[in-house]
């Protein structure tokens, strides 16, 4: 069963003024589209076809790079359009907010350090929050595609929520404003996703 495109949860332009249309429908159509078809491509005819996303990454040869940047552009592309939402914002509750609180101290200390881990993201790549088993949470960064799943890479755990600092996700919009564009997908997360996405994890 090949890898599919995923439908996006809402219109591509649901997301403004955070996020502009004309970036949300080129990021999908062609850039997410784009690591799909390659990702199809790489895996074809091998031992990983037929395997689902997450299998094929924890268990990765790191140097298969066409799996490795078009399996973890798939990937971090999935989880990306899931935990943004035009409802979002505010901040979470419940266990995922007790577990924010206990590793940074507050949600607004939590929202500096993602920030300056997203801003701090040489060239591209992408920022994430991640779980561990017992439901420690943990922030980090990660180069190009790679995303915390992978052997080796970023703070392990599993990725519940996740933001894009390629230039493709935010260029059209902000330039070189890297920070305007972190602050603005505050505006979008969809907390109800990223709790669901916590629970499943921890």
């Amino acid at each position: 069963m090949a890898f599919e495109l995923p439908k996006l949860p809402y219109a591509y332009d649901a997301l403004e003024p955070n996020i502009d249309a004309r970036t949300m429908e080129i990021h999908h159509t062609k850039h997410h589209n784009g690591y799909t078809t390659k990702l199809n491509d790489a895996i074809k005819g091998t031992d990983l076809e037929g395997k689902g996303i997450e299998d094929i990454l924890s268990n990765l040869d790191m140097s298969n790079m066409a799996v490795r940047n078009n399996g973890g552009g798939y990937y971090n592309h999935c989880l990306f359009w899931e935990v943004m939402s035009p409802n979002g914002g505010g901040a979470p509750s419940g266990a995922l907010a007790s577990a924010i609180n206990d590793a940074f101290g507050s949600f607004d200390a939590f929202k500096e350090k993602f920030a300056a881990a997203a801003a701090g993201q040489f060239g591209s790549g992408w920022a994430w929050l991640c779980v561990h088993k017992g439901g420690k949470v943990d922030i980090c960064a990660t180069p190009n595609q790679d995303n915390p799943i992978m052997p080796g890479i970023g703070c392990g755990g599993h990725p519940i929520l996740g933001l894009d600092v390629w230039e493709h996700a935010y260029y059209l919009n902000y330039q070189n404003r890297r920070p305007d564009y972190i602050t603005s997908f505050f505006n979008v997360i969809n907390w109800d996703k990223v709790s669901e996405n916590y629970e499943a994890g921890k």
